[in-house]
């Protein structure tokens, strides 16, 4: 994810047609993986990490790589069995990046909140499926070994995921007002969600934290069901919090920082500009790229999700 011009725009009116988010391997135009998901307002293409030079393709994956990092992603078709699809998915992914340590999960999961053919809702067997391929790379014992991750709604028919990787072993970080999503109880899925809240790695560029997607949950309840601004201000606490676990400070390592990246899910986009106002007022300085996604987040009672980068020098 790269830094760029202050683009703090409020979301046009509704009846305006949105660009569609894609992903950038390698920062070439030519080779984007389109999410496909409405931007509202901001940037719709997005790099990974700034300077990645594209590399080639390793089975199903576009890859990248700068320095001690390699980045890649897939976009595949997603009619049926979407959990052995994303196990598959993230075995591909876990052998494309040996030799590094996985940072950051970017998940675009078809329709989430509907029921798959198999009965059961997308994002719980996107969970069943992740969570076996991290059992089967990792052993009994891969909580240990979970990244940051974003778990977004996508469009029908379509799964996209994609990562970053290092060289240095990251430290993963979790929230002390939330529950680890790893250990939500079984109402929310027999396969808990694999993620932390945040990761944090030195490299070359300094120090990079990855912050999961992150909403209005405490332990592992959802806070203020169908109050969007009650839960922007939920979500900006927790942020605040993971920010300062992570160790770059409750202000996102804010004056210091190399580069500021943000991505606002909202479930409504009527929502946009109340939601946009809010975290201009309390979050964003100028410098910072923020970009507003008009998606369903992982739980139907959630509204609005935002997810952070921030790289420190040093």
């Amino acid at each position: 994810m790269i830094p760029g011009e202050p683009d703090h725009r409020l979301p046009p009116p509704n009846n305006v047609a949105h660009p569609l988010f894609s992903v950038a391997i390698g920062g070439v135009p030519g080779e984007l993986l389109p999410v496909d998901i409405p931007v509202i307002a901001g940037p719709s293409t997005e790099e990974l990490l700034p300077g990645v030079v594209r590399i080639g393709n390793r089975g199903r994956l576009a890859i990248g790589q700068c320095d001690d990092w390699i980045v890649g992603g897939a976009v595949l078709p997603a009619e049926s069995h979407l959990d052995a699809l994303a196990m598959g998915l993230y075995e591909e992914i876990f052998r494309a990046a040996e030799g590094h340590h996985i940072a950051r999960f970017w998940n675009y999961v078809p329709d989430i909140n509907a029921d798959s053919p198999e009965g059961l809702e997308n994002y719980r067997l996107f969970c069943r499926g992740r969570a076996a391929a991290f059992a089967r790379r990792f052993g009994e014992n891969f909580t240990t070994a979970l990244p940051a991750a974003t778990g977004i709604g996508g469009p029908a028919g379509r799964l996209s995921v994609f990562f970053a990787a290092c060289r240095t072993p990251p430290a993963y970080v979790e929230n002390p007002l939330q529950t680890p999503a790893y250990k939500y109880p079984a109402a929310y899925g027999k396969a808990a969600p694999s993620f932390s809240r945040a990761t944090v790695t030195q490299c070359a560029a300094g120090r990079i934290a990855f912050i999961s997607g992150t909403a209005a949950i405490r332990g592992h309840d959802t806070i203020a069901p169908g109050d969007t601004l009650a839960q922007v201000d939920c979500m900006l606490e927790n942020l605040a919090e993971i920010a300062k676990a992570s160790g770059i400070g409750p202000r996102l390592g804010e004056g210091l920082a190399r580069w500021r990246h943000f991505k606002v899910y909202v479930r409504d986009a009527a929502d946009g500009p109340s939601v946009a106002l809010r975290i201009e007022r309390d979050l964003l300085k100028p410098g910072d790229t923020v970009s507003y996604l008009h998606a369903n987040i992982c739980r139907a009672s959630l509204t609005v999700e935002i997810e952070a980068g921030v790289c420190i020098p040093g």
